[in-house]
This record gives C-alpha cells, sequence and structure tokens, in this order.
C-alpha cells in the first residue's frame, strides 16, 4: 500500500510464542487462563467456607448476645454522634481520594491496586500474570523504553498521494512539478513524469562523475539521486493506476535492486499493495519475510498484510461457533496473534475495514499508529480483505481481544511500545474538520479512582443529610438496627 517520503521510527517486539486458547480472541495463554480460573474458584471455596465456619461457631462465641449488645448500642446512638460518625468518614474518603489522584498521575497506576496485585494476591494464592522470564517479549519491550523519549508524532507524508509538490527546482523537478500540480489526468501526468526522467537521468550520471571533488558534489549526487527515484517510484504509481500492475510491480523491484540504502522512502509497501492486487501471496509473503523485521519501522501496511496473509488460510474454514465449541487450531492461533499485533500497532484500522465508520478521501500526508495512517490503509486494502473470503469475519471476531489483553495501551504495550497518546493532535490537523478523528483507545481512570470518589461522595451526602434532617436519618438508623437485629435473631 504505502510508504513515507521520509525517515520515522516505530520500535517493535518479536512475537510472543502462540499459547493455545479456547475462545476466539483469547487474551492470555490457556496455562494463565486455568490459573486465574482456580485462583477464582479457590477465593468462592474460602469464603463458602468462611460462613460455615462462622454458623457452626455462633454458640461458643455468643454470636446472638454479641449481636443483641450491638443492637442496643446502635438504638442508644443520637443523631449528633452519626453526624459525627459520616463527617470523620466523609474527610478519610477525601484524603484518601486525593492521595490516590495525586499517586495515579505521579506513577501512573493506582496505589490501592498496586498493592492488592503485589502483595495481597500472592498471599491469597494468585499469581502475577505481567511478571516476565528473561528473553520473553516483555522483557524485550523493556529494553526498548529508551525509544520512548523520540519523537512519537512523526508526520509522514502519504505515499498513496504521490502527485503534489517537487522539492528541487531544476529540470527534472519542473517537469515533476508540473505533473503533480498542474495534469489532469493519469496520463497526463506519466507522460510528463517520462521527460522528467530523461531530464533526471541525465543530471544523475553527470552527478555520479563529479561525486569524489568535493563534499559538495556528494551532496550534489545525493540530491539527484533523490530526485531520480521520486520519479521512477511515480511512474510505476501511475502504471499501477492505469492498470499496468506488472509493469508497476518490475519498476518497483529494480528501484529496490539499485538503491536498498533508500528503505526510509518505504518502496516495498507500494510493491505490497500492488502485489495483493495480482494475488501474488506468496511474493507478498517473500517482501514481507525481508522487511517485516524487528529493527525496521513498522506501519499498518505491514502489520494488517501479514495479519491477512496468515488469516487466509483458515479464514475460509473458520466458524466461531465451532471455534467456541473445539478451541483454536495451530493456524487459527497464529491468524490471532497476528491480528492482535496488527491492533496493537494501529488500533484505528479494524473499524474502517469492517465499515463500522465511513470513509473518506486519504489526507496527503500521515501519522503512523494515528487515525490518518488507518484511513490511508484501509481506504486501499479493504478490497483485498474483501476478496479472501472469512478475513473480514475472522477480523471481526478477534480484533478487540487486544484490549483485554492490554487493558491499558497508553500505559504499556504487548509487542510494541505504548501507544502514543499525542498522535489525536497530529491527526486533527492532517484530517478534515468535518472527519471525526478517532481517539480509541482512551485512557481510563483504574476502579479504585472511581470507588474512592464514590464513597467520599457518597459520605459526604449521608454527612450533610444528618446535619439537615436529623429525625429522618434516625429513623433510618433505628431500621437499620432492626435488619441487624433479624439478623441475630436469624443466627
Amino acid at each position: 500500500m504505502a510508504d513515507g517520503d521520509g525517515l520515522g521510527e516505530a520500535a517493535s517486539a518479536a512475537v510472543s510464542p502462540p499459547a493455545p486458547a479456547p475462545g476466539l480472541s483469547p487474551p492470555l495463554g490457556w496455562r494463565e487462563r486455568l490459573r486465574a480460573g482456580l485462583a477464582g474458584t479457590g477465593a468462592s471455596l474460602w469464603f463458602v467456607a468462611g460462613l460455615g465456619l462462622l454458623y457452626a461457631l455462633r454458640v461458643p462465641l455468643r454470636l446472638c448476645e454479641n449481636l443483641a449488645a450491638v443492637t442496643v448500642f446502635l438504638n442508644s446512638l443520637t443523631p449528633k454522634f452519626y453526624v459525627a460518625l459520616t463527617g470523620t468518614s466523609s474527610l478519610i474518603s477525601g484524603l484518601i481520594f486525593i492521595f490516590e489522584w495525586w499517586y495515579f498521575h505521579k506513577h501512573g497506576t493506582s496505589f490501592i491496586e498496586q498493592v492488592s496485585v503485589s502483595h495481597l494476591r500472592p498471599l491469597m494464592g494468585g499469581t502475577e500474570g505481567s511478571i516476565s522470564e528473561p528473553g520473553s517479549p516483555s522483557s524485550s519491550r523493556e529494553s526498548e523504553t529508551s525509544r520512548q523519549n523520540l519523537s512519537e508524532c512523526k508526520v509522514w507524508r502519504n505515499p498513496l498521494n504521490l502527485f503534489r509538490g517537487a522539492e528541487y527546482r531544476s529540470c527534472a523537478t519542473a517537469y515533476v512539478l508540473l505533473a503533480e500540480e498542474e495534469a489532469t489526468t493519469i496520463v497526463d501526468a506519466e507522460r510528463l513524469f517520462k521527460q522528467a526522467l530523461k531530464a533526471g537521468e541525465t543530471i544523475y550520471r553527470r552527478s555520479q562523475q563529479c561525486q569524489h571533488q568535493s563534499p559538495q558534489h556528494e551532496a550534489q549526487l545525493r540530491r539527484d539521486t533523490n530526485v531520480l527515484v521520486y520519479i521512477k517510484r511515480r511512474l510505476a504509481m501511475c502504471a499501477r493506476k492505469l492498470g499496468r500492475i506488472r509493469e508497476a510491480v518490475k519498476i518497483m523491484r529494480d528501484l529496490m535492486k539499485e538503491f536498498p540504502p533508500l528503505t526510509m522512502l518505504n518502496i516495498h509497501e507500494n510493491l505490497l499493495e500492488s502485489l495483493l492486487e495480482l494475488q501474488a501471496y506468496a511474493d507478498v509473503q517473500a517482501v514481507l519475510a525481508k522487511y517485516d523485521d524487528i529493527s525496521l519501522p513498522k506501519s499498518a501496511a505491514i502489520c494488517y498484510t501479514a495479519a491477512l496473509l496468515k488469516t487466509r488460510t483458515v479464514s475460509d474454514k473458520f466458524s466461531p461457533e465451532t471455534a467456541s465449541r473445539r478451541g483454536l487450531s495451530t493456524a487459527e492461533i497464529n491468524a490471532v496473534e497476528a491480528i492482535h499485533r496488527a491492533v496493537e500497532f494501529n488500533p484505528h484500522v479494524p473499524k474502517y475495514l469492517l465499515e463500522m465508520k465511513s470513509l473518506i478521501l486519504p489526507p496527503e500526508h500521515i501519522l503512523k499508529r494515528g487515525d490518518s495512517e488507518a484511513i490511508a490503509y484501509a481506504f486501499f486494502h479493504l478490497q483485498h480483505w474483501k476478496r479472501i473470503e472469512g478475513a473480514l469475519n475472522l477480523l471481526q471476531c478477534t480484533w478487540e481481544g487486544t484490549f483485554r489483553m492490554i487493558p491499558y495501551p497508553l500505559e504499556k504495550g504487548h509487542l510494541f511500545y505504548p501507544y502514543p497518546s499525542c498522535t489525536e493532535t497530529a491527526d486533527r490537523e492532517l484530517l478534515p474538520p468535518f472527519h471525526h478523528v478517532s481517539v480509541y483507545p482512551k485512557k481510563e481512570l483504574p476502579f479504585f479512582i472511581h470507588f474512592t470518589a464514590g464513597l467520599c461522595s457518597s459520605t459526604a451526602m449521608i454527612a450533610l443529610l444528618t446535619h439537615q434532617f436529623p429525625e429522618i436519618m434516625g429513623v433510618f438508623a433505628k431500621a437499620v438496627s432492626m435488619i441487624s437485629r433479624t439478623c441475630a435473631e436469624y443466627l
């Protein structure tokens, strides 16, 4: 599909080893799911056992007498006591809420949740699934944290809109300017690009002969090389738009062989889109094997094309009901993991591929992992997903599992560094005002932030009501005491 006219960063880590899972979009491996289920079952058994033990010891512990004494004590309390009690509770819960909010903004997590997971859960027999072993994807990810200090919101030129202004003003680049700005059809643009090619090749040969004379001549050669590649690439795209796909593929392959250092131009992404149009899936896999490397920047084209190829092997026979009943096969697990990987890189693409959100014309520039890149990819690749039977069905059944596997993608990642939070602002500048920019997934507050806020608000409200309506709150307190007395009589 696509490429960029600049050099960008997109860190990635090795794909995690496949883990069998019984569901359609398993967020965790079967061992982790089993341990989690056993931990939940153990907690339920402990609760039931505790209730049974309490019932058995009700006579030795004199629960009935103690509850009766508590009831008498509650009946003797005055409304002032309830005002003081609720006021104190409101103050304490408010302090807890303020501390939780401060801790969350400083460390990005809830203090109560962290203590529960780190200290209380092991005591109750739980396991911490986030602990990574040496050599695991998460440990590899930690070694890449330094990449987060780089610019995460680099804007890329949209490689699918290739007919724009030229960078230089020589004879060749003048033809390029005319082709991109004045030509009204692709045929006219191709004619002007061919004229630009003749001039560009002449200038390039002249620069080659003089490149060793001075640093200025070396810079001149680099400039003329970029112009020549620019022209040939656009000639390939003209051929692609005019239906001469095999010719376009040949031009792109020759460019990649002749100028291998220019991988930052991402010509291979244009090659992927052309090969998919030819349905040459073996050639697509060969290109991916070369460029879908851990050391190279990623893009939606690479990640989703890799997912499409793995989906293609199982999508025609995939059935959600059958998969739920018998579990996923190895090939299906590989396809699901490839979809999770693609969605983690750019979470906006599935809604466009599944036509849950309206497509618009792609912008001139794109932002990696942003809504603009998702629009550009889906606009030109939706036909390839529709051509493979069942591919969109498998995507629909599995893509949301990524966010169960990574509940807070802005705070952590699984295969890539955390999803950048700065994409929304850049996408709003790149996309037209009428387009509703996708900002999913959003950063959500932890449960205990909501819990402490609700506790603080409720206790403050009870204190206010007790102060304003002491008689009514006294009746309410007596009703609570009657309920406790009933429980005591039942025991």
